[in-house]
């Protein structure tokens, strides 16, 4: 599978669950930001488990991204509680340090962490103003893009690797009725199983923090 399927799939699934919601303010996010992930630990079933140091490069190809359909429950008489599916194109790289003490040639998740999550959000407008405080909490998969080269193997592939569990926090300023823009926090704890070459797994646990800025269209 392919980052451009992903990502069309992902949208699909989006669409889907919000398409038949009626009398509801619906809106379509999209961001991108700068994201960075602290040290994990490093479990291999074959061999030396060892602490990866992480680097996000969030603006290097392919780029930190997300994407978010959110329902707001006016026609249920709640209108500043939501439900949102959220997709993000988290990653991170294994720094020099770790190649170096671990032996590996390659380690890396990037093309994606790819975390999709169900959330559920309050917001709460300032009145007499233009601005919206929210905050969220949600879980979900991620299914990241395994990229280990170690001796002679070498895995190269999208899997299923676990939970992951969001929260977020930040404020949108309304330009128009349809029109938004925000800044959040978000992260995400993800614990990662994966297979790796000779029949081995790899496991770990992955936070990543992101400063996110994006725009919102309401419809």
């Amino acid at each position: 599978m392919t980052l451009r399927a992903l990502s069309l799939a992902v949208a699909g699934v989006v669409l889907s669950a919000f398409a038949s919601a009626a009398q509801a303010e619906m809106a379509i996010s999209v961001y991108s930001g700068f994201q960075t992930a602290p040290h994990s630990d490093i479990d291999v079933s074959d061999g030396a488990d060892f602490r990866a140091g992480w680097e996000g490069r969030s603006f290097q190809s392919p780029p930190y991204y997300g994407v978010r359909g959110t329902w707001w429950m006016d026609g249920l008489g709640k209108p500043n509680l939501g439900v949102a599916v959220d997709f993000s194109h988290a990653k991170v790289y294994a720094d020099d340090e770790t190649l170096a003490s671990s032996g590996w040639s390659h380690f890396e998740f990037s093309d994606g962490l790819n975390l999709l999550t169900l959330n559920a959000l309050y917001r709460m407008p300032i009145e007499g103003t233009k601005f919206v405080p929210y905050v969220g909490a949600g879980a979900g998969v991620n299914i990241p893009h395994v990229e280990v080269t170690r001796g002679s193997g070498r895995t190269f592939e999208y899997q299923l690797g676990g939970a992951t569990l969001q929260a977020q926090a930040g404020v949108a300023y309304e330009f128009t009725r349809n029109w938004s823009a925000f800044l959040e926090y978000k992260g995400n704890y993800s614990w990662v199983d994966v297979d790796i070459d000779s029949g081995a797994t790899l496991k770990t646990k992955i936070l990543t923090n992101a400063v996110n800025l994006g725009v919102s269209y309401k419809f």
